[in-house]
This record gives structure tokens, sequence and C-alpha cells, in this order.
């Protein structure tokens, strides 16, 4: 069994709660931009799209950085923040949440908006005819057969989160209980040249990150054989 400090364990108790808030925020602000990514005839799809987007290509600590500076006193955010009077939130476990929020914001939205999209109009369009208001499409026809994408996002959403390491490192720096998670728990070890930790946590986050893949390819699997086995049917 694998002996951890009580700094590790902290680290993943932090580690955990980060990504479960991230996690169920992004599912509640997510799915409302991927239903419109995936209806919108709009000429600006393109640029929203490719600003979900944007954290696949950029550097974390670039993220990292201009969340900070949004961050900050002068920044949009802290202006908010501090109006609200609740003060900054860089270096602070909500100031992380923000920055993983932008930094896992594709791999929530991605997957839903490709399952929207697959679902096609000709449903939406049979309940319109009996009388379903857009509202009780989007539950009883969306909802239902859009699950494969949704419980994707979740599991990447949680995932990558899970992962991060310049984005919190950037926002949050390394205050134990408050914003030191695994990947900077890790970091620190390394630095400290205690390599012995290092490989604890790190084994953790391989074994954590392989389970991660093998559910969600079984999922994906399980679910096409479904798909293929009722077209043959039909």
């Amino acid at each position: 069994m694998l002996a951890l400090s009580a700094h590790d364990w902290g680290a993943i108790g932090l580690t955990i709660k980060l990504a479960t808030t991230v996690t169920v925020l992004l599912m509640l602000i997510g799915t409302p931009i991927a239903w419109w990514l995936a209806n919108t005839q709009s000429r600006f799809k393109g640029v929203i799209g490719a600003v979900v987007a944007l954290p696949l290509v950029l550097p974390p600590t670039v993220i990292g950085f201009y969340v900070l500076i949004a961050m900050g006193p002068s920044g949009f955010i802290g202006q908010l923040t501090n109006w609200l009077g609740i003060g900054t939130l860089a270096f602070s476990f909500w100031g992380l949440v923000i920055a993983s929020m932008f930094y896992s914001l594709p791999f929530v939205v991605q997957p839903i908006q490709n399952a929207m999209e697959a679902i096609g109009r000709r449903p939406l369009e049979a309940a319109a005819t009996l009388r379903a208001s857009p509202l009780d499409q989007f539950f009883t026809v969306v909802l239902p057969l859009a699950k494969p994408g949704f419980i994707s996002a979740m599991i990447l959403g949680f995932a990558h989160t899970v992962g991060e390491f310049g984005v919190v490192l950037m926002i949050g720096g390394n205050i134990p209980g408050e914003t030191q998670v695994v990947s900077v728990q890790i970091y620190e070890h390394v630095e400290a040249l205690d390599y012995a930790q290092a490989h604890k946590l790190s084994f953790l986050m391989i074994a954590f990150s392989f389970v991660v893949l093998l559910s969600l390819y079984s999922f994906q699997g399980r679910f096409s054989n479904l798909v293929f086995h009722h077209d043959k049917q039909k």
C-alpha cells in the first residue's frame, strides 16, 4: 500500500474537490453553449467555437497569465469581485475554479455539441408536431439521445481538471490546503529531490488516467454496439 503524507492526502482531497466543482459548473454553463453551437446559423458560430476551443492549443501558462491579470485589481474579474466585497480571487480555491473552467471548457462543450449535432432536426420536428415546447423537446428528446455526450463530457472535464498544472500554478501558487493540488504537490516533491513521494503520487495519477480512459472507451464501445444492434433490428 502506498504510504502518503498528510500533505499528499490533502492535495488529493483538494484536487477531487476542485475537479468536482469545475465539472458541475461546466456542465451547467457548457450545455447551453453546446446547444447554441449545435443549432445556430449565426455568422458568429465560428468565432465562438474558436474561442471555446482555444485552450486546446494555447499553453496553460498563457491562459493562467491572462486569467491572473483579469483577477487583479484592475482586471474585469477583480473589479467585479471587489465590487461584490469578496476581494480578488487570485491564489484562492475559487480562483482555481474559474481558471480551471476556462482551461477545461472545450473538453465539456465539444462532446456535448457533437452528440447534439448527431441527433439532427427530425426528432425535434416530430416532437414539435406533438405540441412539445422547446423546453420539453430539450428534456424529453435532446437529453436522452445526447446522454453519451454528456457522460463523456463529465469524464473528460473531471479528468482534465485533475491533470492541470500550469494554470493552477499560475493562479493558485502552492498554498497547502488552499491551492496545493496533486500536480503541484508532485512538482514540490521533485524540487525537494523527494523522488520516492513523487513516484507514489505520479503512479496514482497514471493509474487514475488509465482507469478514466479505459472507462470512457469501454462506455463508447458499448454504446456503439447498442446503436449498431438497434439499427440492425430495424
